[in-house]
């Protein structure tokens, strides 16, 4: 996920947050190349619903979530111990 999506997925411009505040833009971005989205989420909580408030995207964005596959069961049965 790119930086531009996860503000579109937290209803941020990104257009206009990169045009109002350029060096915060970069800071951020940088980071968020760096860590897990979730992660980013817990570290910046309180600046992202700030900026959310001051460039709030207006047309809503359909990003799709990607789900791991679920675990497969292994199709090979445990021996059992051989009795006499």
């Amino acid at each position: 996920m790119k930086f531009d999506e996860y503000l579109a997925v937290k209803k941020i411009n990104p257009a206009k947050f990169k045009e109002a505040e350029p060096l915060q833009y970069e800071e951020f971005n940088q980071i968020f190349s760096q860590v897990h989205p979730d992660s980013f989420t817990q570290q910046k909580l309180f600046l992202i619903n700030k900026i959310r408030r001051n460039y709030k995207l207006l047309e809503e964005v359909d990003v799709k979530k990607t789900t791991p596959p679920k675990a497969m069961r292994s199709k090979i049965k445990p021996l059992k111990p051989k009795t006499s």
